[in-house]
């Protein structure tokens, strides 16, 4: 049994990594559910510390991850179009995963202040960079936290 909890945990903390990058899967809260796993039936003992901490850290970057794209795009002069260009630009640009990804939410968020926002080039410019930073920021941050769970749970495990 415990082999087959040990797989699961790993499977988890790989698709959380996998869901810190790609949009419409929960990335670090899949790795914490693979601690989850390893603690209650894991062959290692877990401080409930460990879980409680590491819990509290993925609550913390999930709404940072909503909230700094939001205000980066508004610190930078944009609108509700760049943020949903943006998003629109990253699900289109899955196609063509990484680069597409990136490419895909900086184009999305400039060409939807162009025309939803009525933006010159230079002000939607500057408000797609926003977002753009907001989406690396977010991003950045839910791949450090499921890698670092992730590494949690191999020395958990083994």
């Amino acid at each position: 049994m415990e082999i087959v909890i040990i797989i699961l945990a790993i499977l988890a903390g790989i698709i959380g990594i996998a869901g810190s990058i790609l949009p419409g899967l929960p990335g670090a809260p899949f790795s914490w559910i693979g601690l989850l796993l390893l603690f209650i039936w894991g062959p290692e003992s877990m401080p409930v510390s460990t879980l409680v901490i590491w819990g509290a850290v993925v609550i913390a970057v999930s709404v940072i991850d909503y909230l700094v794209p939001m205000w980066l795009t508004k610190a930078t002069g944009g609108s509700r179009y760049a943020e949903r260009g943006a998003m629109a630009g990253l699900v289109i640009g899955i196609v063509l995963t990484p680069v597409g990804m990136i490419l895909g939410s900086f184009l999305g968020a400039f060409l939807a202040e162009i025309y939803w926002g009525k933006k010159s080039a230079g002000d939607a410019l500057k408000a797609a960079f926003g977002s753009f930073l907001g989406f690396i920021t977010g991003t950045g941050l839910k791949t450090i936290v499921a890698v670092l769970i992730m590494w949690r749970i191999i020395v958990f495990a083994f």
